[in-house]
């Protein structure tokens, strides 16, 4: 399996990947993915896509931002990699990928959010070298919003 990534930057390419967010929003339609996008894409929002061959395989998207706290920082934001690829090292070369992207940005550290339920995930993170540094508080003003 010779895999390789690429950086997607522009609308029409990342659309043309949406079954793969699908496997993690199976609700998600072509018109809301197109929507968020436009809504995201002007604030530094891009994603990381894996291929096996000429087939997508994984999608990361990638926000590039600052905080007071930390400065300029690189945060994974839905980590979807397709059913079949899984446990066969697609998420080791997302984080290795993003880590080396991370630092060609003078990024000061990588974040993500991960659901408290997801404890297979959280393993993964620990062994990528991640660990909580707080609380992500959330207060949901419209449930029906959450996919």
């Amino acid at each position: 399996m010779a895999l390789r990534t690429e950086i997607l930057k522009d609308k029409q390419t990342m659309l043309k990947f949406i079954a793969i967010l699908q496997e993690l929003y199976p609700s998600l339609t072509m018109e809301q993915y197109a929507t968020e996008l436009d809504l995201m894409l002007p604030h530094n929002y891009s994603q990381l896509a894996v291929f096996d061959q000429d087939e997508c395989i994984a999608i990361c998207g990638i926000w590039i931002g600052n905080k007071l706290w930390i400065g300029k920082y690189l945060e994974l934001d839905n980590i979807v990699v397709k059913e079949a690829y899984r446990s066969r090292g697609v998420g080791d070369l997302i984080f290795k990928t993003l880590e080396q992207k991370g630092k060609d940005e003078n990024c000061n550290m990588m974040a993500l959010d991960s659901y408290i339920s997801n404890f297979k995930a959280h393993k993964f993170f620990y062994n990528q070298g991640f660990g909580p540094k707080g609380f992500h508080f959330v207060k949901l003003l419209n449930e029906k919003a959450v996919r």
